[in-house]
């Protein structure tokens, strides 16, 4: 879909994505070269599919990353407003992360026993978000397999409740979206499936109180599952005013479980949207950060939820539905514990949003006065600017204002002039490490690529 924007000359945005094309292509040809060679042992090229989603043809390969910046093969240096899409929020390698890795794989790296780190972890986790008991995956995907497994034991209920637009990972229930006429049907990615999501998932859209009512009330739907920011619809969708309110009023009238995920929206402060916003689910899931870049996954859960799990003394064996052998090791426990006390403190979340806050103005200044009807949304220390004079209310409103080549063009411009964000969408990123200086740079490249947007010689 193209947004309508009529400042914008097509034409001359077509010249101009070439143009950036072919000084990116002149710029990295180490990459390229290695791009082709990877490209007869690794399907398309990379490691996962996913990494050859960038706007010059092929991914500038990686020769070191620190801080807040990355530096290819080419000998490139960028500021890194990506940060792994959020894997490395922690910036990369922060000091204590890499000591405490170091250390800990000295002493052992997995060895399917609790230690000392994995308490730690469990009461700072508490502490942030409000939720008392925790388990540790290797990943976010797994935290919510599990989850909505607690949950459909829990109730005895079957079905599954997402948004329209939401990302889980690849959890399997949520690869569902609401077709042009609203109708549930399976996402585009939804590659292989063993089951139609349409038979274990109802779909709705965000922020729809009465479409929320119609789905919970004939208690049929074991949980909720979602974001408490939609950040994956084509960009941020932040909740209507009492949204949640009314969300956790009528899963708890229902005997409907709630899980938060936290995965993509803990840039919002130290306990994600969930510490600054008091939400109270029944379980929260996030993964990605808590480790510094380290593989780890976790999901916590309310006290009555726990104490009804151990009651059953359910089989929870990784032989069955949970679990796995290197979940919870002591590697990416050791991680949690320096990344979480030692680098994505409160003092940083504070300073990291007041950060987002400068290139949030800052680009906000250069739309206003260039006459865009564009918008820039911030959530703590994340941010995403789109093309629509305000925030849409729904993934359906979102993807009306989404411009893939207008996105390639400013992706591209920025990647060659020393900047990386997100490929998928136009997501901004602070680390602890990211400075005033690397936002006025962003800010400089931006204004000059809406320039030049602009520009009709």
């Amino acid at each position: 879909m193209t947004a309508d924007s009529p400042l914008v000359d097509r034409a001359r945005l077509a010249e101009l994505l070439e143009l950036e094309r072919r000084a990116f292509s002149e710029r990295n040809p180490r990459s390229r070269a290695m791009f082709d060679q990877s490209k007869k042992t690794l399907l398309h090229g990379v490691p996962m599919s996913w990494m050859s989603s960038w706007p010059g043809g092929y991914p500038v390969f990686v020769a070191s990353a620190k801080d807040a910046s990355i530096t290819d093969m080419d000998g490139h240096t960028y500021v890194d407003f990506c940060l792994g899409d959020t894997g490395a929020f922690a910036g990369h390698s922060p000091g204590p992360t890499a000591k405490a890795v170091q250390a800990q794989f000295a002493r052992g790296a997995t060895t399917m026993l609790p230690t000392e780190d994995a308490a730690w972890v469990g009461a700072e986790l508490a502490r942030r978000f409000g939720l008392p008991v925790w388990q540790f995956s290797l990943t976010a995907t797994d935290a919510n397999r599990w989850a909505l497994r607690l949950a459909r034991w829990l109730t005895g209920r079957a079905k599954v409740l997402v948004f329209n637009g939401c990302y889980h990972g690849t959890v399997d229930e949520a690869v569902i979206r609401l077709d042009e006429a609203g109708r549930p049907v399976p996402g585009p990615g939804n590659v292989g499936s063993a089951i139609d999501p349409t038979d274990t998932t109802e779909v709705i859209e965000f922020n729809d109180i009465q479409a929320l009512k119609r789905a919970l009330r004939p208690r049929t739907i074991a949980c909720v599952l979602t974001e408490p920011v939609l950040t994956n619809a084509a960009g941020i969708i932040p909740p209507r005013t009492g949204y949640h309110d009314a969300l956790r009023e009528l899963a708890a009238d229902t005997g409907t479980c709630l899980i938060i995920d936290e995965t993509q929206t803990f840039p919002a402060g130290p306990g994600g949207y969930t510490g600054s916003h008091g939400l109270r689910p029944d379980f929260l899931t996030i993964g990605k950060a808590i480790a510094g870049g380290v593989p780890l996954g976790a999901f916590g859960m309310r006290h009555e939820v726990a104490d009804a799990i151990a009651g059953a003394k359910l089989d929870m064996g990784d032989t069955g539905a949970f679990g796995g052998t290197l979940a919870g090791n002591p590697l990416s426990l050791a991680a949690a514990r320096a990344t979480l006390g030692e680098v994505l403190t409160d003092d940083a979340h504070r300073r990291m949003n007041a950060l987002a806050s400068r290139l949030a103005d800052g680009m906000q200044d250069i739309i206003a006065a260039r006459g865009l009807p564009w918008h820039v949304v911030q959530l703590g220390a994340r941010l995403e600017y789109r093309y629509s004079p305000h925030p849409p209310r729904n993934a359906t409103e979102s993807a009306r204002s989404e411009d893939r080549q207008l996105d390639s063009f400013l992706h591209l411009y920025l990647l060659n002039h020393g900047i990386l964000i997100t490929p998928f969408h136009n997501m901004a990123l602070m680390s602890p490490a990211t400075t005033e200086a690397d936002i006025d740079h962003h800010t400089q490249v931006f204004a000059a690529a809406i320039d030049q947007l602009l520009s009709r010689s």
